[in-house]
């Protein structure tokens, strides 16, 4: 008998064709060839797949609205003064700025918040939210007050009279922002004393705080009231 003969080196057949490059991911590689004897090697893999493509970025949202009215535009704010203030502290000072603001909407209603902080629009933020924390209702006969009154506050004196349908509102400065904000359009007004602009808002508000309906004079002393 011949000695046997050995088998020949298997052949490497061509893998598949990769899959197609874009969006999805790539197709997968062919199979490899079969050795024709034994000890033959496989066939080698297909080429990579193609990458996937990326998606678009999604839009920014829109800033928010600017300041001035709240969101459902029931209430208008005034800034009446801004301050730098200062605070002597262990190694220097330190300034803070403080805000005045008048929060009303227009029908009755009227608030006073003194906001303090780092920055102007924080302070001005602050002076809003307190304000809006003590609002308080105003009583009015038509376009105007009931009746006169004073209001005082430290050293400031604010007088008030009813007027006629027409007059306006006769004053300046803080206290014409609360009344205008209050939804008073028929007023007359005198200082007294110290001119300071928060003392006269102050003086302002505790006049329009002492107000009383002709309902409420009538029930409180009861008898009939003939304007």
């Amino acid at each position: 008998m011949g000695r046997p003969r050995s088998g020949g080196p298997g052949g490497r057949g061509p893998g598949g064709p990769g899959g197609p490059g874009g969006r999805g991911p790539g197709g997968p590689g062919g199979p490899g060839g079969r050795g024709g004897g034994p000890g033959g090697q496989g066939g080698r893999g297909g080429g990579p797949g193609g990458r996937g493509g990326q998606g678009g970025r999604g839009g920014q949202g829109g800033r928010g609205g600017g300041r001035g009215r709240d969101r459902d535009n029931e209430f208008q704010d005034r800034v009446v003064e801004i301050r730098r203030v200062s605070k002597v502290v262990k190694g220097g000072r330190r300034f803070n700025f403080s805000a005045l603001v008048v929060v009303g909407d227009g029908k009755g209603r009227v608030g006073v918040g003194l906001g303090k902080a780092n920055t102007v629009p924080a302070a001005i933020a602050k002076g809003q939210d307190k304000a809006k924390r003590e609002m308080f209702q105003v009583p009015m006969r038509n376009t105007t007050i009931p009746h006169e009154v004073l209001g005082k506050f430290l050293s400031s004196t604010v007088m008030l009279k009813p007027a006629s349908e027409g007059t306006g509102v006769i004053a300046g400065g803080g206290v014409r922002a609360v009344l205008e904000l209050a939804g008073i359009k028929d007023v007359l007004t005198k200082a007294l004393g110290s001119t300071t602009s928060v003392n006269l808002v102050r003086a302002t508000v505790d006049g329009l705080r002492t107000l009383r309906s002709k309902a409420t004079i009538e029930q409180t002393r009861g008898v009939k009231i003939t304007l």
